[in-house]
């Protein structure tokens, strides 16, 4: 049987390897297994300055901070604050969207579950005070819903920034004091960072990007997205280590390591219940809960979540019935094969529970009638065209709106081919990652309302 030494040994062989392989430039993993926790680091956290990796160093761990904040309103409902099924606007009275019927029904439990049905990648910049959460939700007022609440799931961003603000309004004190006060600070993390002035006072990585592609990895030019979307995950860094000491707290019914409780039993049970299933998209998992990715294995559910900023992404993965976690931390690369190598092999050794494999497109495409696909599928970041040349091939082109451009979206065209149902895969993948885009819905003609690539693009109406 292996054991958490075994993982050591095996780590301590390959981690340089696979990141080398991997071309990413630094690397940390941290795993729990048998009430032990064994951590490890490779590689360069700048590659302007040489810095090297230790398992001390902080990386951004992006929309794992989805996570974080989901457990900080699920104590406000521990603590009888709130209700998640009553709609958010009984705490946010201020709370609008395009579709003002949609904003007086969406509840707590669709915005922590994806299921708002509002647009959600909104990083408008409002600066770097207390208020810049606040001032983002100020300017939701214009967001088109995308379809009704409840009934789809979406990826939703900026759901998650007003679930930080109702987190700010019931706790009376800003975004990042609530997530210290009541997680980092219970929790015993002394290397967790709520944004860049307290990251460089540790070993912080730096995202690595491609300038064009096909280009060799370059320190990104700026360290982190928006302030205003830190509840969904642009400030929050850490350790490896500090992200098992979360995931145990949730393994350990909501308590922390001195027995603090952080979050009461039956909270951290209906985070992980199966709130909606997901199309497929191999990466995202089957379902998801309040907040948390849930994988369907043989052996039993795995749970997790991914982040990606610039040029950063981690990635968390729990095996909840066989009491096993592991935290990936990257900065650049194709960190994708890193993550599933890696992950892959620490669950199967030590939980007997397999990852889902990652979509790869076929080696001989079949042939297939893509009508219902083709047309202009539009959202604020980016208008995807989806065409067919002469020869019967499918392509789709992405151009960075305005907005699209501020977070660094590139413009590029990609061949797609069928991979099964009403899903194609691009035959490119970026960062060692091939996604699935699944095309949703009848927009009355028979051809797709939505390209659902984790959220949802609607089809534009011109077309």
């Amino acid at each position: 049987m292996t054991t958490l030494a075994d993982i050591s040994h095996w780590i301590d062989e390959r981690l340089a390897t696979l990141a080398e392989q991997y071309n990413v430039p630094a690397v940390s993993v941290a795993v729990y297994a048998d009430g032990e926790v064994i951590d490890r680091s490779a590689g360069i956290l700048n590659l302007s300055t040489g810095v090297e990796a230790t398992t001390d160093s902080v990386f951004q761990i992006g929309s794992i901070t989805k996570l974080w904040t989901a457990t900080l309103v699920m104590q406000l409902a521990d603590e009888g604050l709130v209700d998640i099924d009553r709609p958010v606007r009984e705490y946010l009275p201020e709370f609008r969207l395009g579709d003002e019927s949609a904003a007086a029904v969406i509840t707590i439990r669709q915005l922590l579950s994806h299921t708002a049905g509002f647009e959600g990648d909104i990083f408008t910049d409002t600066g770097r005070n207390d208020d810049a959460v606040k001032l983002l939700i100020a300017g939701l007022g214009d967001v088109p819903q995308l379809f009704p609440p409840g009934e789809q799931f979406s990826y939703n961003n900026a759901g998650y920034c007003v679930l930080g603000r109702l987190v700010e309004v019931l706790r009376d004190k800003p975004f990042s004091t609530a997530l210290r006060d009541h997680l980092i600070t219970p929790l015993g993390l002394a290397h967790a960072s709520t944004g860049a002035d307290e990251a460089i006072m540790f070993r912080a990585a730096v995202g690595h990007v491609q300038p064009e592609a096909g280009a060799a990895y370059v320190p990104a030019p700026f360290w982190a997205l928006a302030y205003s979307n830190a509840p969904a995950g642009t400030t929050l860094t850490m350790r490896a280590r500090d992200l098992i000491t979360f995931a145990r707290m949730q393994m350990n019914g909501g308590a922390a390591d001195d027995g603090t409780v952080v979050l009461s039993p039956g909270a951290v049970s209906a985070m992980q219940e199966r709130q909606v299933e997901l199309p497929y998209f191999g990466l995202l998992g089957d379902a998801w809960g309040l907040g948390w990715e849930i994988y369907d294995t043989p052996a039993g559910e795995i749970i997790g979540h991914d982040g990606s900023t610039l040029g950063q992404n981690a990635f968390l993965r729990i095996a909840p019935k066989q009491g096993v976690a592991v935290a990936l931390l990257t900065n650049g690369g194709e960190p994708f094969g890193l993550y599933h190598e890696m992950i892959s092999h620490v669950l199967s050794e030590l939980a007997d529970v397999e990852l889902p494999p990652m979509p790869v497109p076929p080696s001989e495409p079949k042939t297939i009638d893509p009508e219902r696909f083709l047309g202009t599928y539009s959202s604020r970041m980016v208008d995807l065209d989806v065409t067919q040349d002469e020869e019967g091939r499918v392509w789709m082109t992405i151009t960075a709106t305005d907005a699209g451009e501020e977070i660094g979206v590139d413009n590029e065209t990609t061949e797609l081919v069928w991979l099964k149902e009403d899903t194609l895969i691009p035959l490119k993948g970026q960062q060692g990652m091939h996604l699935p885009h699944a095309f949703l819905g009848d927009d009355g003609t028979g051809r797709a309302q939505y390209l659902h690539l984790g959220r949802a693009v609607r089809r534009a109406a011109s077309h």
